[in-house]
């Protein structure tokens, strides 16, 4: 005997109550023109939460990395640092990051409010990072940069998740394109705000510069937690004050419709663990294996900023040279996805083409050192 609708999508939405006009909505063929009108309002506001999300996002980057730019004006002297030990405290965050992105999906997808949940990590993640900037050893930067891993790793996986119950198929690569996009913006918007912070900030109350980048960068994350406890979406059937009684039925009534006519559709089977059906599908591993060599390529990242200044310049101008390859890759990924590539619920193309990205970055590098 198959479910129910209502059944399925409860599964959809994660278990939550669901409005019953929804599913009679959901017969008909005909498309008003008021709710093209209704569609195209939603989709507005979805998309400015977006943008916030992303921009969140480069803050994400752009904390974890002011560990590289920092390291040009004493950060290894001030912490008595020697051997491989800024390499340590590079790993050091990845070690936090990596094992705690599960886990944390997995309790998002039991929240009611996963926007707290977020505003949270995003809070926690400012005053890890503003702690780095107080250490007075080597061991004194270990432990918030490890919690800066922990709380930064519920961000990216949680962000997807979430958009995935707003946008149908056919609309989420784009926004994924967006804060891909994203990430490598903050590589341009990081060395050029350390730049800037490096430059004028040293000596001032008696902080070296390299502690006011981690202060300043920490303290902006840490206040946008204000702005994301209301710019951060929940889910579609909860109370938002920023969406109509109309907009919020049909955002509903859409993820109900993008789910008609799947083969194989996993909500029209008995419920199994969400985490154990990734595992047992190929493409997420291909896609895993795939992640972790992009990673490991781009690993140079991190000494960036330090290879930049072997080419003889002050910690400045250094800093300044490590964004143009960056905005090469950005624009070239962004201008390939958004204007070449059709839109489709097709993915894999759209993330073959964000993996071109790092290539593109390569060859901006090279003609800077050239």
């Amino acid at each position: 005997m198959s479910p129910s609708p209502r059944a399925s999508t409860d599964r959809l939405l994660g278990d939550v109550e669901t409005y019953p006009d929804v599913i009679e909505h959901n017969t008909s063929t005909d498309i008003p023109e008021s709710q093209k009108h209704i569609e195209k309002s939603l989709l507005r506001k979805l998309d400015l939460r977006t943008f916030f999300l992303v921009f969140v996002y480069i803050m994400n980057h752009v904390d974890r990395s002011n560990v590289a730019a920092a390291r040009l004006k004493g950060l290894e002297e001030d912490l008595h640092m020697t051997g491989r030990q800024f390499n340590t405290l590079v790993s050091v965050m990845y070690i936090g990051y990596v094992p705690m992105q599960i886990p944390s999906n997995i309790f998002l997808d039991r929240l009611r409010r996963p926007s707290a949940y977020l505003s949270f990590c995003i809070f926690m993640w400012g005053i890890f990072s503003m702690s780095t900037g107080a250490a007075t050893s080597f061991h004194d930067a270990l432990l918030p940069r490890f919690l800066l891993g922990l709380s930064e790793a519920a961000y990216y996986p949680g962000v997807i998740f979430l958009l995935s119950r707003w946008y149908k198929r056919n609309e989420l690569g784009l926004r994924m394109v967006y804060l891909v996009c994203g990430a490598s913006a903050s590589k341009v918007i990081g060395p050029l705000t350390a730049s800037a912070i490096l430059g004028t900030m040293d000596g001032k109350f008696g902080y070296a510069a390299w502690r006011w980048l981690f202060f300043i960068e920490g303290a902006f994350t840490c206040a946008l937690t204000v702005v994301a406890l209301y710019m951060i979406p929940d889910y579609p059937d909860t109370p938002a004050s920023w969406l109509t009684v109309d907009e919020q039925i049909l955002a509903q009534k859409r993820m109900v419709e993008d789910t008609c006519g799947i083969e194989d559709d996993p909500l029209k089977s008995p419920r199994r663990s969400g985490l154990m059906e990734a595992l047992a599908d190929w493409t997420v591993w291909w896609l895993a294996i795939a992640a972790i060599s992009e990673k490991t390529m781009m690993s140079f990242e991190n000494f960036f900023p330090t290879l930049a200044a072997t080419l003889g310049y002050s910690p400045t101008i250094s800093l300044f040279l490590c964004a143009p390859p960056w905005v090469l890759g950005v624009t070239t990924s962004f201008f390939i996805m958004r204007f070449v590539l059709p839109s489709t619920s097709h993915r894999f193309p759209k993330l073959f083409a964000g993996t071109q990205m790092p290539l593109e970055s390569v060859f901006g590098i090279r003609s800077v050192q050239s």
